[in-house]
């Protein structure tokens, strides 16, 4: 009838109705109070130590809520759903002057009463001097003298804080993928996994944040830190210092880790991928362009939208399939037929049948149909299976891979030993598999091996994976949620990485989610972004913030996946950088359908915009494309050899030169090209900054001299792209049209 959780939902940004605000109070501080309660309920009172508290009905902003979103798209009305609403109750306490019980009673109408269990919250206090009874301890050093503090209650040490010293003029790059700043410097921000549906930069938030960044200073030098941890950490960078701030486990001892690093860019980043790990080199197809579009549900449209590739000469590398599964467990083709397996064992891809006039006719067929054409094949997952709570009607398949998941403790726990469903509002109360261990990612995984082994599929889009939230979930390898929701996508990369592997082929993931050791588990696209030119240069920013903590294979969503049809400036514009990213490809959101369609395919935005320039533009870029993926192949070799970033800011080359950060969003890609993408509508030129050194126009073959700013000419087909002259002889047929 009544419902207090002190923590909430735990989601990292809002609040939900039933929790305790703030959760650790100050000493002195008031907490608001609030419950969840039934519709029947008339009357709610908070007996907090000897008083009596009535409460007041409050209502879930869903305005707030909304603009936890992305605005317009299929899913942004249920993440709104899941924070507004009725039902709620709220109090504000008196001040929290000493540990203290409180409890909450409910009466209806019709005189039921009910009362919850006793709570309890203790005050906290920032305190350099720590009580005899606890114990904690900063090591690494560098931190500030006397700026070391601990947030301590009566029960342990809740969070560290310490300060480490800036200089003037220092530039700080890192926290993993960023989308509003290159330059973090004058900004706060944290570092945890979470899910923003679109409007990243605008929000400062990131499905793949690390608690790493380099320091690089006004005259070159530089270092880099580390917070060792897989808990959340928080960073405000000013003038003269850069304050961190590390969530603690709570307990009586604890201790924060502090890795520092010294050196150019990529010595700092070396040094700190020997820890996270490296990625390794994956196949050369990667690097050719990658097609999808959510709505593409059927093997007749996936073959029609590869027909016309071929029929518009526009090569394509590989196919990316979401819509193949019935979307419960994410494992089974939609519509086909089969006799369930009750006890969960995994099936082959014998035990289906496929109807004539069904979606997938043949999905096996198609697979080898689309290799015969040298064009590779993903499927979509998702780390998450539903329950009766979460959708009525499932097919009975998806309850016993339910009950077998749980019955054989491959379910992520509730500290009570309770499974847990995901608090989060996509696939809302969905198991979630515990793949911290070997044993669940050995079992969840073994369900898709027909997938690999029967239908010879070349990876899977790991989509997802930010739906821990908690932080006293239980994971099997002993970590509480607190330590492991951060590492939870980067298990279920591994995941599918390894059963691919075990099936003889190159371990390609391709995931928007990850933290600290991601680094060594396949390719990483930007998330979900609408077709705008600000996610198109905030995309930028997030492809070189993540390159700069070791993220080598990364894309976006070219021009945008939601919303309308991009314009055909937008597209051929992000056409043109995607050209020069490590990963090139485009995808488009599901739209229920409804005309007019939003692919992104280049012919469908040629007819909806009624631009004839975007084909035959988007053709040549697709081909150059081809022509760059023994460089992109060879370069991927040397960044993984040497710890220069395959998608190179320009700092880690040139950190001495004040003038890179005036142009943030350019970079080399390898150790020869200079990219400097168009990311503004109506520009018929764009300045560029040539560093030090002899380059070449690779369009014009003229040769420019560097340490000067320029403006180049940018009609609709040409990105400012500049050679090194003296790799110039070998590149030049590269981009011969």
């Amino acid at each position: 009838m009544i419902v207090h959780r002190p923590y909430g939902i735990e989601h990292p940004y809002a609040t939900s109705l039933d929790q305790r605000v703030p959760v650790l109070p100050l000493t002195g501080q008031r907490v608001l109070l609030g419950v969840q309660a039934d519709p029947a309920v008339t009357a709610v009172t908070c007996e907090w130590q000897d008083e009596r508290l009535a409460l007041a009905p409050r209502q879930g902003s869903a305005a707030d809520a909304a603009a936890l979103a992305g605005g317009e798209g299929h899913l942004a009305g249920a993440q709104a759903a899941s924070l507004g609403g009725a039902g709620g109750w709220a109090v504000e306490s008196p001040p929290v002057t000493a540990p203290t019980r409180y409890r909450f009673h409910a009466t209806t109408s019709d005189g039921v009463a009910s009362t919850t269990a006793w709570f309890s919250v203790s005050p906290a206090t920032w305190t350099a001097s720590l009580p005899a009874d606890l114990d904690a301890v900063l090591t690494g050093g560098r931190a500030v003298d006397g700026s070391v503090e601990w947030l301590v209650t009566a029960d342990g040490v809740h969070r560290a804080r310490f300060a480490l010293a800036l200089r003037p003029g220092d530039h700080v790059v890192g926290f993993g993928e960023r989308f509003d700043h290159l330059d973090q410097a004058g900004r706060r921000l944290d570092a945890v996994v979470f899910e923003q549906y679109k409007a990243q930069g605008a929000h400062g938030r990131t499905y793949l944040p690390m608690p790493f960044a380099h320091v690089v200073g006004a005259d070159g030098t530089g270092w880099g830190f580390h917070v060792r941890t897989s808990r959340r950490t928080w960073y405000d960078i000013g003038a003269d210092r850069l304050v961190v701030e590390v969530a603690l486990g709570g307990t009586r001892r604890e201790q924060v880790d502090l890795g520092v690093y010294a050196g150019t860019p990529a010595q700092v980043l070396g040094a700190f991928l020997d820890e996270a790990g490296r990625a390794e080199e994956l196949p050369a197809w990667v690097f050719r362009l990658w097609a999808s579009g959510n709505e593409w549900n059927t093997q007749q449209i996936v073959l029609d939208r590869m027909n016309r590739h071929r029929d518009l000469d526009i090569p394509v590398g590989a196919v990316v399939i979401e819509a193949w599964s019935d979307e419960e467990g994410i494992m089974i083709p939609r519509d086909a037929t089969y006799a369930p397996h009750a006890d969960g064992t995994p099936f082959k891809d014998a035990d289906f049948s496929y109807p004539a006039d069904g979606a997938w006719p043949d999905p096996k067929g198609m697979v080898a149909e689309l290799h015969d054409r040298d064009i590779k094949v993903l499927l979509w997952q998702i780390p998450l299976l539903k329950t009766a709570e979460s959708e009525p009607g499932l097919h009975s398949q998806v309850l016993a891979e339910g009950s077998a998941l749980v019955a054989g403790g491959h379910a992520v726990l509730e500290a009570d030993g309770t499974p847990y469903l995901n608090r989060g509002w996509w696939f809302p109360k969905s198991l979630l598999p515990d793949l911290s261990t070997a044993q669940t990612r050995d079992w969840w995984t073994a369900k898709r091996a027909y997938l690999v082994r029967d239908w010879d599929v070349d990876g899977f889009k790991t989509d997802g994976g930010e739906h821990a939230w908690g932080h006293d979930l239980r994971y099997g390898d002993g970590s509480r949620g607190d330590e492991g929701n951060n590492r939870y996508p980067v298990h279920y990369a591994r995941a599918f990485g390894d059963l691919l592997r075990a099936h003889g082929k190159a371990p390609v993931t391709f995931s928007r989610s990850g933290f600290t050791g991601s680094q060594a588990h396949g390719v990483f696209w930007a998330g979900d972004e609408d077709s705008t030119w600000e996610a198109f240069r905030n995309s930028v920013t997030a492809g070189l913030t993540a390159a700069s903590c070791g993220i080598v294979y990364w894309g976006w969503d070219l021009a945008g996946f939601s919303g309308p049809v991009p314009d055909a400036e937008l597209y051929l514009r992000a056409a043109a950088a995607a050209t020069f990213m490590p990963i090139m490809q485009y995808h488009s959101e599901f739209n229920h359908h409804q005309l007019p369609l939003r692919d992104r395919t280049p012919w469908h935005v040629a007819e909806t915009t009624g631009d004839a320039r975007v084909v035959p533009v988007f053709r040549g870029f697709a081909k150059l494309r081809e022509r760059l993926v023994d460089y992109l192949a060879r370069q991927a070799a040397v960044t993984i050899g040497t710890d220069r970033p395959l998608m190179r800011p320009l700092f880690f080359d040139h950190p001495a030169d004040p003038a890179v950060w005036s142009q943030p969003r350019q970079w080399m890609l390898g150790d020869d090209l200079l990219v400097s993408p168009v990311t503004s509508p109506a520009a018929t030129s764009w300045p560029v900054y040539l560093p030090a050194g002899d380059w070449v126009d690779v369009w014009t073959g003229e040769p420019s001299a560097g340490g000067v700013a320029i403006e180049r000419e940018t009609p609709i087909d040409v990105i400012p792209v500049y050679c090194r002259a003296s790799a110039w002889p070998a590149l030049a047929d590269t981009f011969a049209s």
